[in-house]
């Protein structure tokens, strides 16, 4: 279950209801899908072949469906990283540079863990968004954020975009950000 770090403040939110209001008002969007729907042998397997990933997508192809007929996306794939992931530690540093999308960038974790870590409003400021299996999360185009790993380095993750060449990102200074 997700879990909300307020930088500024160090506030801890739990609680999916607790997660989901306060991401909300940060116009970010959280969702929670059920991962035990996934066969055993996929939940914690970040050794994926096609024939896995195309299982994966077809056990939730019903809430991919949904979510990308409200929100307009019009394709979507599987991401794995763990440490057996060729150049995971440059592939980490490009994604540790916060940015913006012309787009959504949205997760649905299937299996293992990552952390968004977003420019909230004025009052806010930067917060991280600890996610786990099941939880789904559509970070707003135009958004201040990056992407990272937890301690544990492994991940699977449905990944849904509107433009069909996929995720571009662009770079973003703020002097103000810590990591």
């Amino acid at each position: 279950m997700a879990k909300v770090r307020v930088r500024n403040t160090g506030e801890l939110i739990e609680g999916e209801e607790n997660v989901r209001s306060f991401l909300e008002k940060q116009e970010v969007l959280y969702e929670h899908w059920e991962p035990s729907k996934l066969p055993e042998r996929l939940q914690e397997n970040f050794d994926l072949t096609a024939e896995d990933k195309e299982e994966i997508l077809n056990t939730f192809d019903t809430e991919i469906r949904d979510l990308a007929g409200r929100r307009g996306y019009k394709t979507w794939d599987i991401v794995v990283l763990s440490e057996s992931t060729p150049n995971i530690e440059e592939l980490l540093k490009k994604f540790e540079q916060i940015h913006t999308h012309t787009e959504d960038e949205v997760r649905a974790i299937t299996a293992g863990e990552g952390i968004f870590i977003i420019r909230g409003d004025e009052s806010v400021g930067y917060f991280d968004v600890i996610l786990s299996a099941g939880d789904v999360i559509s970070v707003p185009e135009g958004s201040v954020h990056f992407f990272t790993l937890t301690e544990a380095k492994k991940v699977v993750a449905v990944r849904l975009f509107i433009e069909t060449e996929g995720w571009i990102a662009h770079p973003y200074e703020d002097p103000t950000f810590v990591k």
